[in-house]
């Protein structure tokens, strides 16, 4: 083989070894803009049983790992940013044997507001509603936190309070490992299913955790502890979630 043979031939064979060794990467639509001129979503899914949803924005992929229940997307940031404007949304599992109905609606976002879109319901009947996030950055060392009720079930179930464990006053009193709550004042109060409060000033660094009870009564449905403390001047929503004749839970996530 003569000199310049070589010559072409080593370009030729580190470009092979390049192609080989490169793992290749699903793409994901890149819909990050000016910051100042753009609007934030996050997805949230409260659908009971589902595993595999994808987030498509005017029919391009958002999501780059599947969103199953009881989960946030995106899990890292406080939200992608969109053009504002009207844009279609698409929420579906992309599995070919799915039972889950694909969900498809329009939403005008305004320029430099938040949005959380919650899905909820069943894979069968899937619905969602998106709400605007009435941000306040606090001026003092306090969080925010607002409550969402999204528990499934068949029939209609009663509307919940939300009491804090570490707004009881006094010696708590427990019976049967739950706290008594009838002398205390419920953080969040008469909460409807499929409905967002507005948020409110919440201690920050502490752990906390919530007891939820039916309105009017003072048994606790559920008490989740809150993982990791609140940041100050940053805002959280807290969600009553899964199917209330079986496993129930609340997922506190960042939303600012």
């Amino acid at each position: 083989m003569t000199f310049s043979k070589i010559n072409i031939l080593i370009p030729v064979l580190l470009s092979l070894l390049y192609i080989s060794c490169t793992r290749e990467i699903p793409q994901v639509a890149d819909l990050t803009i000016d910051v100042n001129k753009s609007a934030t979503l996050q997805v949230f899914n409260a659908t009971v049983k589902s595993a595999r949803n994808y987030v498509y924005v005017d029919g391009v992929a958002v999501t780059g790992a599947s969103l199953g229940f009881g989960s946030i997307f995106p899990a890292s940031a406080y939200g992608i940013k969109l053009t504002p404007g009207s844009r279609a949304i698409l929420i579906k599992d992309t599995a070919a044997n799915t039972t889950q109905a694909p969900i498809t609606f329009t939403q005008n976002f305004d320029a430099g507001k938040s949005y959380t879109t919650f899905t909820y319901d069943t894979l069968t009947s899937i619905k969602q509603i998106t709400v605007a996030n009435n941000i306040t950055i606090p001026t003092d060392t306090t969080s925010r936190l607002r409550f969402a009720n999204f528990i499934y079930n068949t029939i209609a179930v009663p509307n919940v309070d939300v009491y804090s464990f570490r707004r009881i006053s006094g010696t708590p009193v427990f019976v049967n490992g739950s706290p008594v709550l009838a002398s205390n004042t419920p953080v969040f109060t008469n909460i409807s299913t499929n409905t967002v409060t507005d948020f409110i000033p919440y201690a920050s660094g502490l752990s906390d955790t919530l007891y939820v009870v039916a309105t009017g009564t003072t048994t606790p449905i559920i008490a989740k502890q809150l993982v990791t403390s609140l940041v100050p001047s940053r805002s959280y929503t807290s969600v009553y979630n899964g199917s209330f004749r079986g496993v129930k839970a609340i997922s506190t996530f960042a939303t600012y």
